[in-house]
């Protein structure tokens, strides 16, 4: 008979929440890891304490890692600029252009490692992200341990890292090659929205990420001003425009998709299309308010994210599950909508299964990746508790998490991230704020 192999690293005495809902939870109980999997996750004590490494988890939660399905990591260095503007005219008037005249590989490489830094302190594993120079936040995701999605940007104009779309999609690919086998990064595509991209460019886009089977991300129907311009140019909504050319896939990440109607809602859970909700840089932006119980309802499939910290300030995955809860139950005039249990899916589960990770990622099982977090308890906030998964969405934040494992790695431990050298990235960072202060 095989024996089960020896772990590698052992977490006992903690309570454990596998999956997002609470007949899951176990108040006591251990897991075993082995290279990058679990090996072993049961109630009680473990039958053993055999191993290289161990952790009690103590006064603990451990759980799966949060999964950030839509942010732009290198922006983190635009944090607190041009706040309190529309979109059109923060992203066309300010962002574009301070892209145009400071974004470089040193910029994207820095503003992702403190991006990596911040998410790896709030218990996000894994993140999916869009920007330029994208091999230098797959550098920086590699040095951090992060899991992440990675989609080269692609715009109609000249961009930081390529001055035609051709270019631009001579790049992706290349980016795509590189990293295809990686342990960590996954490639993916990132034309940025139907009024950024021609529908040439966007059929391109959808022909290059068919043919090397990795996600399409775009921006859809974010604002009211977008719907606007999209249905002025082409006569139709965003929508309905991806769906004439054919994008409407269960390969494409739509984020944001605030202004849908009935019947385009109906067209994503028919092709399905994945969804990701971005709620405070909605609010932030003014842009609306997307009608996730709408889609939910339909069956599609549902993920959290932060956006960029130029339109959030923050990566705090527990802050967005908070308040995309409370967003929708205010909006609707209705406490039973987006219960705590739906949104800490679409913060594990369900991003895992927006970003086709369902089976690696996104719950805590044998022979599962080990993406896990531990957070602490033990705190004046936390008490009483009636029940784990109503705190982790309006009680916790990024600061109650005291240990972070991706892959089988400890990266994180005792609240000190273990893979990068934080003095140095704060001292980039401000470096960085001068450039973009006087720009």
């Amino acid at each position: 008979m095989n024996k089960t192999p020896h772990p590698d690293l052992i977490i006992y005495n903690v309570s454990i929440l596998p999956t997002p809902f609470i007949k899951d939870f176990i108040p006591h109980g251990w897991i075993g890891l082995k290279n990058d999997r679990l090996i072993g996750l049961s109630p009680g004590d473990p039958p053993h304490l055999e191993a290289e490494q161990i952790i009690d988890g103590h006064e603990g939660l451990a759980m799966p890692g949060l999964i950030n399905a839509h942010t732009h990591a290198a922006m983190s260095l635009f944090r607190g600029w041009a706040d309190d503007l529309p979109l059109e005219k923060w992203l066309k008037e300010y962002i574009f252009p301070a892209e145009k005249k400071l974004v470089n590989e040193d910029f994207v490489y820095w503003g992702a490692l403190l991006a990596c830094a911040e998410m790896i302190a709030c218990g996000t594993t894994t993140f999916a992200d869009g920007y330029f120079f994208e091999e230098k936040v797959a550098q920086a995701a590699e040095l951090a341990g992060m899991r992440a999605v990675l989609g080269q940007g692609i715009l109609d104009f000249p961009t930081p890292d390529a001055p035609n779309p051709a270019l631009a999609l001579t790049r992706a690919a290349r980016f795509m090659e590189n990293f295809r086998n990686s342990k960590l990064i996954t490639p993916a595509l990132f034309p940025h929205a139907s009024y950024t991209c021609s529908p040439d460019l966007l059929r391109c886009c959808g022909d290059l990420a068919e043919r090397y089977g990795v996600p399409l991300i775009i921006h859809l129907a974010e604002t009211k001003s977008e719907l606007a311009e999209v249905s002025k140019k082409y006569g139709l909504t965003p929508g309905r425009h991806l769906h004439k050319l054919g994008l409407l896939a269960s390969n494409l990440i739509a984020c944001h998709c605030v202004w849908l109607d009935e019947e385009e809602m109906d067209l994503l859970a028919e092709k399905g299309v994945k969804v990701v909700h971005n709620p405070e840089s909605n609010m932030k932006l003014a842009s609306g308010v997307a009608p996730i119980p709408d889609l939910l309802a339909r069956g599609v499939v549902v993920g959290l994210g932060t956006d960029g910290c130029a339109s959030n300030n923050n990566l705090d995955l527990f802050q967005e599950m908070d308040t995309a809860a409370k967003l929708h139950k205010v909006f609707r005039l209705d406490p039973t909508v987006m219960p705590a249990e739906v949104v800490l899916h679409m913060a594990t589960l369900g991003g895992a299964k927006v970003l086709g990770m369902e089976e690696e990622i996104g719950s805590l099982a044998v022979g599962k990746k080990a993406d896990i977090i531990i957070l602490d308890l033990n705190r004046p906030h936390w008490q009483p508790i009636y029940n784990i998964v109503s705190h982790l969405v309006y009680t916790a934040t990024g600061a109650d998490v005291r240990h972070v494992i991706i892959n089988g790695q400890i990266i994180m431990k005792d609240r000190q991230i273990l893979t990068l050298d934080i003095e140095e990235i704060s001292k980039a960072a401000k470096i960085w704020s001068n450039r973009v202060g006087r720009s």
